[in-house]
């Protein structure tokens, strides 16, 4: 059997696919920020704990981690959605295939939650279990991050599907392919870098509004931010080489975005890590901002270039139903106007910050 007779018949659109492509890398862009803070500054603090540091950015990152990890997920449902509405046939067939891992996603959430709300609430009380709780919470949220990778690498692999006739117990992770490790490595040392910069930007604020006792936070912060940014250009490195010769050979449609993107992220990632190195938290951010923006570019141009043997979205059929549209775009905008009132009520409260 084929891998194109593997894969499922898409579903019919209500609305041409780019409005569906320009929603999952809005709401994708907006994930991975919140994700890699979270991600970061959890491994952050835990390596600060194992290593005996006890500075008042460990206790700022507990107290925060809760909501931190209540935006992470609520931000993560929006993109998932549209990447299922586009390459469904594809996220369906690899879910099914690990879904052992893919269906325990919830249950390692909810354990991570109750986890940071136990660090948080209990911070100044059990400081001799400060090392094991920042130790649960970094090891189960890597542990999703892992299941991502897999389940995403495996959906645009339907070459390796074929592999469910000889284990359809749901556990089928397809470790053997080459992108998976230094995929799942660039993501890590990223969110790293995100999290350095994140707590960074938390003291330089602070900075601003008068706190003189903050340029111990930001070093701790920036130094975090260019160690992890030096570290991911050779994990990148080793990433790209894993890659598809498909990909790499840069003769597919879109082979021109591609590598576009791609400069531009290199060339933002440079300039972060020189305003890292100097320690100016702003420009770092910026360019950062940027980075990350053209790098989620990059990434569905590699899906696409990576699918092309198989699918192409110009394939998917419309039958044109715009109300559930501009409904979502509605709710969509509140809910954006909401969560920047909760942030900036986070910020600024300090009855809700306590």
């Amino acid at each position: 059997m084929t891998a194109a007779q593997l894969i499922p018949t898409p579903d019919v659109l209500q609305v041409p696919w780019g409005w569906f492509q320009v929603l999952l890398t809005v709401t994708f862009f907006l994930h991975l920020l919140v994700m890699n803070i979270l991600l970061g500054c959890s491994l952050i603090t835990f390596f600060r704990h194992a290593a005996g540091k006890t500075s008042a950015t460990n206790r700022v990152i507990a107290k925060k981690l809760p909501f931190t990890v209540a935006f992470t997920i609520n931000f993560g449902v929006a993109p998932l959605l549209f990447l299922q509405v586009i390459y469904g046939h594809f996220m369906y067939a690899s879910s099914v295939l690990m879904a052992l891992y893919w269906l325990s996603i919830v249950g390692i959430l909810i354990f991570t939650y109750y986890g940071t709300y136990i660090y948080s609430l209990n911070y100044d009380r059990a400081p001799d279990f400060h090392t094991v709780l920042s130790g649960f919470i970094a090891t189960t949220l890597l542990v999703v991050a892992f299941i991502f990778t897999c389940n995403l690498a495996l959906s645009v692999n339907p070459d390796s599907w074929s592999a469910y006739f000889a284990n359809p117990e749901g556990t089928l992770l397809n470790l053997s392919n080459p992108t998976i490790f230094p995929r799942f490595l660039h993501s890590v040392f990223g969110s790293v870098a995100v999290g350095g910069l994140a707590i960074g930007l938390y003291y330089d604020y602070k900075k601003r509004k008068g706190d003189e006792n903050t340029e111990a936070g930001i070093t701790t912060g920036m130094n975090w931010f260019a160690g992890a940014t030096i570290l991911n250009f050779g994990v990148g490195t080793w990433y790209w080489g894993s890659l598809p010769e498909s990909v790499r050979a840069l003769t597919g449609d879109g082979s021109f975005f591609f590598l576009t993107f791609l400069l531009f992220g290199i060339v933002g990632a440079i300039f972060s890590l020189i305003y890292g190195l100097l320690h100016r938290v702003r420009p770092a951010t910026y360019s950062l901002l940027a980075t990350l923006f053209c790098m989620v570019l990059v990434r569905e141009f590699a899906r696409r270039l990576t699918l092309a043997p198989w699918f192409k979205t110009s394939d998917l059929e419309v039958a044109p139903q715009y109300s559930p549209l501009i409904a979502f775009l509605l709710v969509f905008a509140g809910g954006l106007a909401l969560v920047w009132y909760m942030i900036r009520l986070v910020l600024t409260d300090k009855e809700v910050r306590s």
